[in-house]
């Protein structure tokens, strides 16, 4: 049985795992190598790759740098999200708000000396990074359009630094990219929805607050339509790169279909919940099919 005091540091310790989503920075760790691996540096063998020091340090660099963003976030959200995430809200509390900055600090200090090791042109880019991380949850994320779109920049730019890491400006690569800030894109603007009694009340002007709920689904309509341009290159004029990745492209076309379908029928915070599991789903089964690129190479690469 568990002492009263481990319990205490149990439920602790969940709890900064659940402000600094710890579930989403393992998705992302693992999409990071699997882009090394299959989309960046598809010619290197995978042994090189895993033991890439600078790649190790540019990933943790990113890793500390998001967890921190995650907390600033969720300082300068502290009141609004006890309506929109009550129960979320309730187990965050168990640390307090000196706690959480004081974690935040270590955090960015952590991600620059990890870029330290790669380069000072790394810790230049990480420094930005983290302020820009910073200034979104204290201003940008109040306004609409600009908010969103800061947002999904931001979700993109650890993918930008191992981009330049290896080196690798193949068109293939921004087609990626593209689909993938498209999405991200979409999800902010599902969460809008989702949360839009706690911006309200908050005075969060997010799209929408300002111009309502069904210009918000009008926007998400363009972008799914726009999101189509991407995977149709993808699966046309880059067959041959993507693979047997392309099944997974062609179920996207399916699973946007789908998600138009229940936009328009959403009226309440649980279909938009539904909708946006439905983008986490489609980013985080993207992630794992990324290894579909190379299949069939992938026990010829590992030595």
């Amino acid at each position: 049985m568990l002492s009263r005091k481990q319990k205490l540091f149990l439920l602790k310790f969940f709890s900064l795992f659940s402000v600094v989503r710890g579930y989403n920075i393992l998705i992302i760790v693992i999409a990071q190598y699997l882009t090394s691996i299959y989309i960046l540096a598809p010619d290197l063998p995978v042994r090189q790759v895993l033991f890439d020091v600078n790649l190790l340090m540019l990933v943790l660099a990113s890793s500390s740098a998001i967890a921190g963003g995650y907390i600033i976030n969720s300082f300068y959200d502290s009141e609004k999200d006890l309506i929109n995430r009550p129960h979320k809200t309730m187990l965050d509390k168990l640390v307090s708000q000196r706690t959480k900055l004081s974690a935040y600090f270590v955090l960015n200090f952590l991600s620059v000396v990890f870029a330290s090791y790669v380069s000072f042109k790394a810790v230049l880019f990480f420094s930005f990074y983290i302020f820009f991380l910073w200034f979104y949850s204290h201003k940008l994320k109040k306004y609409p359009f600009i908010g969103n779109i800061t947002a999904a920049i931001l979700a993109v730019v650890p993918f930008f630094a191992i981009f330049v890491h290896y080196g690798n400006f193949d068109v293939v690569i921004f087609v990626h990219a593209t689909f993938l800030f498209l999405l991200i894109s979409m999800r902010e603007l599902v969460k809008d929805l989702e949360n839009i009694t706690g911006d309200l009340t908050h005075g969060y002007n997010t799209i929408p607050v300002v111009y309502g709920e069904r210009m918000a689904k009008r926007m998400l309509s363009l972008l799914s339509v726009l999101t189509l341009v991407p995977i149709i290159l993808l699966v046309t004029k880059f067959k041959d790169e993507i693979g047997y990745m392309h099944f997974y492209f062609y179920g996207s076309i399916i699973g946007l279909a789908f998600f138009l379908a229940v936009l328009w029928y959403s009226r309440t915070k649980t279909h938009y919940i539904i909708l946006h599991n439905i983008l986490k789903f489609a980013i985080v089964l993207g992630v794992f099919s990324i290894v579909l690129i190379h299949v069939e190479l992938l026990t010829s690469r590992i030595f």
